[in-house]
């Protein structure tokens, strides 16, 4: 007779029924799997979930899909239950060779479209999987050390022993409009009186308090900017197309306009010496199973963060 765990514990045949589970993507192909009923099958992720305090997979219409736990279960235990099955001779044309859950990565959705995601293109095209998540820092972190993501782009370095940051790239903002707009502005004034300069020009910005534009106001000019936005876009390439447009002018970092300054479609109001800096982190949890997928992230964007 089978032993069951009567305190309530994970045992090796739950846990071999969550993997098929989670390989396959439903409760109905899991259980032809492992050869069992699918009212069994639910009965032992159900046992799973309790023991765990956190459901492993979120209900479809067709299948199942796994939550930030079941993720990170399936990474615990994918390798050495594959490698058991394998010593009693369970491995076969039946038992597909383990997949690695996907890398759970966050960050500022411009930084990730224009910069993380082509640069990742290749590793995907490799089988490495993704699951990508755009927010601000604050949150995002929350997340990670939650387990619900396995890396993030921080826009601030994070604080705390259980995460771990390295720098991964310096954004230079520039204060920037198009032709048209910049044509109407008196340069040499605003050189010598510095933001008096673009008093009455529409000012568009990320968020209603200015973050960006005060911190190059503050920076820059060395004072504090004291305004309304005209326009108020939580996107920062929307807010670039505005200023595209003619609508304003605002700041905006340096790798969101490079082609279009390089194409004269965009202009820089000022180029001080020292403009205006702020150095992203790529932040990880410290501790855990290894990820070969997470370290092949993590490796492939600090490369490619230094010609950013």
């Amino acid at each position: 007779m089978r032993h069951r765990p009567a305190d309530g514990s994970m045992d090796l045949v739950q846990l071999r029924t969550f993997l098929a589970v989670y390989r396959t993507g439903s409760l109905t192909a899991g259980a032809a799997q492992v050869g069992l009923s699918q009212p069994t099958v639910t009965t032992q992720i159900q046992a799973l979930e309790r023991h765990l305090g956190r459901p492993l997979f979120e209900r479809l219409p067709r299948g199942v899909t796994p939550t930030a736990a079941g993720h990170e279960l399936a990474a615990r235990v994918s390798v050495p239950l594959d490698a058991l099955e394998s010593v009693v001779g369970g491995a076969g044309a039946d038992h597909p060779p383990p997949a690695e859950p996907p890398v759970l990565l966050g960050g500022p959705a411009e930084l990730l479209a224009v910069q993380a995601l082509p640069a990742l293109a290749p590793l995907v095209a490799d089988g490495v999987r993704l699951t990508v998540t755009s927010g601000l820092t604050d949150d995002l972190l929350a997340e990670l050390r939650s387990g619900t993501l396995d890396l993030v782009i921080a826009t601030a370095r994070p604080r705390g022993r259980t995460v771990l940051a390295e720098p991964l790239v310096d954004e230079e903002f520039l204060l920037v409009a198009a032709p048209s707009v910049a044509h109407g502005i008196d340069t040499g004034r605003l050189l010598a009186d510095g933001p008096a300069a673009l008093d009455g020009i529409p000012i568009i910005s990320y968020a209603a308090d200015l973050p960006i534009l005060r911190r190059y106001w503050r920076h820059v000019f060395g004072t504090r900017l004291e305004t309304e936005p005209a326009l108020i876009v939580a996107d920062l390439r929307a807010v670039l197309a505005a200023v595209l447009a003619g609508a304003g002018i605002s700041v905006l970092p340096r790798y969101l306009c490079t082609r279009e300054l390089a194409a004269a479609t965009l202009v820089t109001l000022l180029d001080p010496a020292d403009p205006p800096i702020n150095t992203g982190f790529l932040a990880r949890r410290v501790g855990g199973p290894p990820r070969p997928h997470v370290e092949l992230v993590r490796a492939r964007l600090t490369e490619a963060a230094r010609a950013w």
